[in-house]
Parts: C-alpha cells; structure tokens; sequence
C-alpha cells in the first residue's frame, strides 16, 4: 500500500526497524503527523540510504520537512553527523518568508544511541558520569549535540514482542565463568523507548544526552535461575514439549549458579547493587519529562 507523504510532518523517521513498530502505532494513535523511511522504500515508507561518505543531495531533497528528526541507525565516528545535519539543512532552509509571516524553525535531532559508553568503574552510572569518548558512538554522539544541539537517547537492552531478554542467555554465557563474570543487565521495552522519543519531541532538551533505561536493575543470576526453573517445570509438565539436551542445559545452568553463591558467599538472590558491577541510573530523563515506564518488571 503506498502512503501518500506529506511536505511537512512533526517527526521524521531516518530507518523504521524494530523501534519504529512501537513507534508508529502511538504517533498514530496521537495524532502525531509523521513520515519514515527504510532502506528499500517498504510499507509505504520512503527509499533513503544514508551513506555517511557521500555529499549527494538527492535523496535528502525527497524528505519532507520535520519538527523533530530521529535517526535510529547508528552514527559512528567524527563526521557523519555533521554530513547528515547539513545535507538535511542544504535541502530544507531552516527559514523562510511565507504569506502569514510565520518562518521555519530549525528541526530537532534526535539519536538513538547506546548505553555501553559508559565503561567506567563499578558503582553508579548517570548522565554526568565520565564515558568513553573514544567510543565510536559517543564521539558521533558528541558532533551531533555540538553541530546541531542533538539531543541523545542512550538505549539500554531492548525488548518485546518477538526480542526475549531469556533468548539471549546461550549468546552470553556458554561456561561457568561466563556466568561468574555476569553482574547487572538493564532493559528498556520497546513501547516505553517509543514513548520516550514522543516525550523528547513534544518536550526537546537540546544539546543533551539521556540514560533511557526501566530503572530496575536486573541480576544475570537471578534471571537465569528462574528462567531455568521455568523451563524445567514446564519440562516436567509436558515432556514432550522440551528436549532432553533444553533439561540438561537448564539443570546445567541451575547448577552453576548455586555453586557461584556458594563460591561467592552470596546468601541470596538478586545480588545487591554493589557486587553487580557498573549500575545505571535513569531517574533523571523520566522525571524530566514528568511520565514514568509502564512496561513493568522482566522475569
């Protein structure tokens, strides 16, 4: 079904992936006007590439003009940044004359970005904390809040829908001291990001970068234990429906984690805070724009 695109729209989505099916629905549902691209134009969204080392105007001029413009795929290293801004700014003047006397304003942008910055020490991580600035995605970050008074959402673990914090155990832990090396993990649900990104446009903090996260702190320990009780309860209901060597490697996992409280002198499951590594605070973005997640704890 082709959508037919407008001129000018409130948001402008730069790469409709995963986000974008929380997202869309509730600009929507607002009322929200708005417009997206992918990369092969699908679902009635608008063809764009963006190829960080090309000047071409071309396909920023079939853009509409935005309020707000938030770029979902990453931007990394010095220089994109600056090339996206400007080539979007060359192909749509941030002011103009019009009949009613009323001129453009400059657009807003957003980056989606990511939380694995912050590699300091272990304790309490915010906003004001010291990042790495030689990660390839803050130093992109930093050129957009200083070329365009960007405003960044530093994304911790995303989830829902199909995306289960419990699908990812193999991909991090195949050893016992993968596991004995696992401290703290936090999530953010995809519906909570997309209304994070509605409160930023509705609500922008040029300039500033935020710690988007559900402001629980989640132990790979605990986790993984009652995901593997879960399993094997479900095992032991219905045989049939979990393979012998799923048993085996959620009774492997079982084990593992009460021989690491035993071996860590951990009398009880979560951990505290302190014995978790790096931990995040994500107060400070919800209280600013005066709304809270709704997604509710993982298990």
């Amino acid at each position: 079904m082709i959508r037919p695109q407008p001129q000018e729209v409130e948001l402008l989505v730069l790469g409709a992936g995963w986000t974008s099916t929380f997202l869309l629905p509730i600009l929507e549902k607002q009322g929200i006007q708005y417009a997206a691209t992918t990369t092969d134009g699908r679902d009635g969204t608008i063809p764009f590439r963006f190829d960080p080392d090309s000047d071409d105007e071309g396909q920023f001029k079939r853009l509409p003009s935005a309020t707000t413009v938030l770029i979902t795929f990453p931007l990394k290293n010095k220089g994109p940044a600056r090339r996206l801004t400007e080539l979007y700014a060359n192909t749509h003047p941030s002011t103009s004359s019009s009949s009613d006397g009323k001129t453009k304003k400059k657009p807003h942008f957003i980056q989606l970005g990511v939380t694995s910055i912050w590699k300091g020490s272990d304790g309490w991580q915010d906003e004001s904390s010291p990042y790495d600035k030689t990660d390839v995605r803050g130093i992109a970050e930093d050129e957009l809040m200083d070329v365009a008074d960007g405003a960044v959402l530093d994304l911790s673990g995303l989830y829902g829908g199909s995306r289960q914090p419990r699908h990812w155990v193999d991909r991090v832990v195949s050893t016992k001291e993968d596991l004995r090396a696992k401290g703290a993990v936090h999530l953010i649900h995809g519906q909570d990001v997309a209304r994070a990104i509605v409160a930023l446009h509705r609500h922008f903090t040029p300039g500033k970068r935020w710690i988007i996260c559900d402001m629980h702190i989640y132990d790979w320990w605990d986790l993984i234990e009652d995901w593997a009780i879960t399993a094997l309860a479900a095992a032991e209901a219905d045989s049939a429906s979990v393979s012998e060597a799923e048993v085996a490697k959620q009774n492997r996992l079982l084990t593992w984690v009460g021989e690491l409280m035993q071996e860590e002198d951990v009398k009880a499951l979560p951990r505290d805070s302190a014995r978790l590594g790096r931990v995040l605070d994500g107060r400070a973005f919800w209280r600013e724009m005066g709304i809270m997640p709704i997604c509710g704890r993982v298990r």
